[in-house]
């Protein structure tokens, strides 16, 4: 009887786990939550992979209701899903455009940043206007800014008495991504009839940058429109590990100091996918700035991708490590650009220009070590901004000016280590361009054209 026994309760055990196992899912999703932090090749997050784990409602909004997806709780149930989201029109935004929608967004801010793996929503078909506000970190947990609608500065100038300088600010927020596909217009009309480009009787004053990220650390910008800035478009600005893609950044040809995307004090930075047009450059890369990368830039109208300036006021500039692979310019008044100004100290190093397009750029290359951007002329000085190790390759188009390529570097300070290679560049009617090159250590390799006589500058076969 004992054999039985023991063959009795084996197969009461074989049954029950037979039992267990077919009442389970048919395949249970893979390690879905790893997923949700999986970065796309960008770097960023990618939209796609957090709609599975969502509803959304017609105007843009997540839906906090309980899914399930194959027996699995996917949202609101008390896991590791359990995000929550945060719509500012729970906090009593009108979105009609023309209340003012600050004291919500503040509110819904609070609540976000102090809530777990919260969405902040800016909900889709509406207007909402603000005065400046930061979005103040550190927050709970990673954070997902969503704008879905279109946010509008307010126009009333004595709004920014308190600070001139911004209108919305993100600060020492960590984790944080900002995507949507909704638009941010800085109303940058009221502001740029009041500059002193424009009325030179007027005193220069400064204009608030419509959307400032400060001390950010693992921040990804991606999906927006951002358009009419009072001044800056975007900044980032003592940041690291940042991505900033899939970008449409807008103001008038006219508007002044409407640079579009200004990168200062940041490092590890990939700028890529990005369309702008605007007044100043498309892209400032200004001191303290290292390991900045853009790709697939579109810049046009504007004044170019500008490295600098640097050294204003005989100050200390450092900037290194900067890539610009794939660019198209059209009808911009630069190409690629380094400028410093004189008497100015530091460096400007270890800077890569390839795969460029260039089509009617009055300046396609231009290292100008004599920049001035002030109301008097600008002094001889004996001391500048070193510019050394500087590559332009595979760089092609046309120049509406003689002069396609410029090297104006110091006396005292020549550049050096710099490197141009298949250079293809022509007048707009066809026609032969020049190139100037004074007080530079170069090497030409494959096909330059235009290439700097050698009877300028100093040409070296090795560097």
């Amino acid at each position: 009887m004992a054999p039985q026994k023991h063959i009795l309760r084996l197969t009461i055990i074989i049954i029950s786990f037979v039992t267990f196992h077919t009442s389970l899912p048919n395949e249970l999703p893979h390690n879905n939550y790893n997923e949700l932090e999986e970065e796309d090749e960008y770097g960023g997050y990618d939209d796609d992979r957090l709609e599975p784990y969502s509803s959304r409602t017609e105007n843009g909004q997540i839906s906090n209701s309980a899914k399930l997806e194959n027996g699995i709780c996917l949202n609101k149930c008390g896991g590791v899903f359990d995000d929550e989201t945060i719509s500012v029109d729970d906090f009593g935004a009108k979105g009609d455009g023309k209340a003012d929608d600050t004291q919500a967004f503040r509110k819904a801010w609070k609540k976000a940043c102090s809530t777990k793996g919260a969405t902040f929503v800016v909900p889709k078909g509406k207007t909402y206007l603000l005065k400046p506000i930061t979005f103040e970190g550190p927050c709970k947990s990673k954070l997902i800014f969503k704008i879905y609608g279109r946010i509008v500065a307010s126009g009333d100038r004595s709004d920014y008495n308190k600070d001139r300088t911004k209108w919305l600010r993100f600060d020492s927020v960590n984790n944080l991504q900002v995507e949507g596909g909704g638009v941010i217009n800085g109303n940058g009309n009221v502001w740029w009839k009041h500059s002193c480009k424009i009325n030179k009787s007027l005193i220069c004053a400064n204009a608030p940058t419509a959307l400032h990220f400060y001390k950010n650390k693992k921040l990804s910008v991606k999906n927006l429109k951002i358009e009419d800035a009072p001044q800056i478009q975007v900044s980032f600005q003592s940041s690291e590990n940042v991505i900033a893609s899939n970008l449409k950044v807008t103001a008038p040809e006219s508007s002044p100091n409407t640079d579009g995307i200004h990168v200062t004090h940041t490092k590890d930075i990939n700028l890529s996918n990005i369309d702008i047009g605007t007044g100043d450059d498309c892209i400032s890369i200004v001191s303290g700035s290292q390991k900045v990368r853009a790709t697939n830039i579109t810049c046009g109208p504007g004044h170019g991708i500008s490295i600098g300036s640097l050294g204003s006021g005989k100050s200390t500039a450092n900037v290194s490590d900067v890539t610009v692979n794939g660019a198209k310019f059209s009808g911009t008044s630069n190409g690629v650009r380094i400028k410093t100004y004189q008497g100015g100290r530091g460096s400007a190093s270890n800077i890569k220009f390839q795969n460029v397009e260039m089509h009617n750029v009055k300046n396609p290359i231009i290292i100008d070590q004599h920049y001035c951007d002030l109301p008097t002329p600008c002094k001889e000085q004996s001391s500048a901004v070193h510019i050394e190790n500087v590559k332009y390759q595979s760089i092609s188009g046309t120049s509406a000016s003689e002069k396609a390529l410029l090297f104006d570097c110091s006396k005292s300070v020549p550049c050096q280590g710099i490197v141009v290679q298949d250079i293809n560049l022509v007048r707009e009617n066809g026609e032969d361009a020049k190139a100037v090159c004074n007080n530079v250590i170069y090497k030409e390799v494959g096909v330059v054209r235009p290439h700097c006589p050698r009877d300028e500058g100093i040409l070296h076969d090795e560097l």
